[in-house]
């Protein structure tokens, strides 16, 4: 059955809590490492749907997968017998595209069935088709499938059209052991590429530039095993950050790159929240209504798209007129009118949002359109008077671990329940 929560807001959010490894890191370090017949050992992997449904679509096609714990696993890719991957779950998930680069580059072939994940606008896969094309692969869409195919791989000097991280990933892996040396230009430089580099390096790779717009590799022959922990989630992280700002409350996010959020902590900064920083740490406190600004999503270092839902709905609550341009997906703003349902004023002109800032915003049943929304969501019931319910929250659970559990250590009032379970629902009021 499927649940939902419902949240009693109005509380100020108090405590620490400890961020999880990145998703994002996680999708393409787990593709990854099935390149070596070897033993691969990750830890510090967040336990979210989206990466659980990965390891099962590794195992579907013979690799094996050892959960040591749920924050740990062993990977060995020495006995992969098949090199397309084509079940219903892979396709709800963005990164089974990483599989097409790790395939290709261990095996010169792979098939895989066209990416799903979060409906936020288009995201098409032509600079991932032209990498492999230029590395001397062929590459088609057909009935559905993703179909790549090589003698043999020939390092190659690759521009992508657009700043694509799933292209850059991609590409990586797909190059790492080719013939030769490929150059990536106009490469992504998200803190997860890095993370995904450095841990092909420590499996043997030889990628130098990652972080930077231009990236170069040197095939080598073989990968081999490693140990390596996934850097801490920026997003999930940047959450909890706005969730302290908006219920004005004072919390220690731990285990966080404070480099990897100055986006966020700079924005909040600028509308009066008070963010001290630490070596791993940072600390999130308000006290008064904040303030408004301007918000153009842009590519890293830039304002991160994933933090532009949970932005938007703090300005939705702050004094003034704020903007937020979405520069990287179109279909971005779907959340806006479940926030009206909320009491919140915004206006979208297309990839514009408008923002009149309001006192306060009352519960309501809502619905969760996307992971980040969803998110969003959650943080404006925790503001809100009353009660609210979010339904869809599978939507929320593919990319953040715990996040109720978590949100209840710092005095939050939510709970998970069962749809339509008029008895929970009924039980949680008469409790909180």
């Amino acid at each position: 059955m499927e649940n939902q929560y419902i949240i009693k807001g109005g509380i100020p959010l108090e405590g620490e809590v400890t961020i999880s490894g990145m998703k994002n890191s996680a999708l393409g370090i787990i593709a990854a490492a099935i390149m070596t017949d070897e033993t691969v050992t990750i830890d510090n992997l967040p336990n979210v749907r989206d990466i659980n449904v990965l390891l099962d679509a590794i195992q579907g096609i013979g690799a094996t997968v050892i959960r040591v714990d749920e924050h740990k696993v062993l990977i060995n890719g020495s006995t992969i017998s098949d090199i397309a991957i084509n079940h219903d779950a892979v396709r709800r998930i963005r990164a089974s595209y990483y599989l097409l680069g790790a395939l290709l580059g261990k095996y010169k072939e792979a098939k895989v069935v066209l990416p799903g994940g979060c409906a936020i606008g288009s995201r098409p896969i032509d600079q991932h088709l032209k990498g492999f094309r230029a590395l001397g692969a062929s590459a088609t869409v057909e009935y559905g499938m993703v179909n790549t195919y090589a003698n043999d791989l020939i390092g190659n000097h690759i521009y992508l059209d657009v700043v694509s991280v799933g292209a850059t990933i991609n590409i990586m892996l797909a190059a790492c052991m080719a013939k030769g040396r490929t150059v990536i230009e106009n490469a992504a430089k998200e803190p997860h590429i890095v993370d995904v580099a450095n841990f092909l390096n420590s499996m043997g790779a030889n990628i130098r530039g990652a972080g930077t717009d231009k990236i170069r590799i040197n095939g080598v022959e073989r990968l081999h095993a490693t140990e390596y922990s996934i850097v801490p989630d920026m997003i999930e992280a940047g959450t909890f950050m706005i969730a302290a700002a908006a219920t004005k409350g004072d919390v220690i996010i731990k285990n966080v790159i404070p480099k990897h959020l100055e986006a966020t902590s700079v924005k909040l900064i600028e509308i009066g929240a008070a963010v001290d920083e630490y070596d791993d740490a940072l600390r999130i406190s308000s006290n008064r209504r904040l303030g408004h600004t301007q918000i153009k999503t842009l590519p890293y270092p830039g304002f991160p798209t994933d933090m532009q839902p949970q932005m938007t709905m703090l300005l939705a609550l702050s004094e003034g007129t704020s903007m937020v341009t979405e520069s990287i997906f179109e279909n971005r703003f779907k959340y806006v009118d479940e926030l009206a349902r909320m009491g919140a004023n915004i206006k979208v002109e297309g990839n514009i949002a408008i923002i009149d800032g309001v006192a306060g915003l009352t519960g309501a049943a809502l619905t969760a359109p996307d992971l980040r929304a969803g998110a969003a969501l959650v943080v404006a019931g925790l503001v809100a008077r009353e009660y609210t319910t979010i339904d869809s929250i599978k939507y929320i659970e593919r990319g953040y671990e715990c996040f109720d559990e978590k949100l209840t250590s710092l005095g939050a009032k939510i709970e998970k329940v069962p749809m339509d379970d008029e008895k929970a629902i009924q039980k949680f009021k008469m409790t909180s």
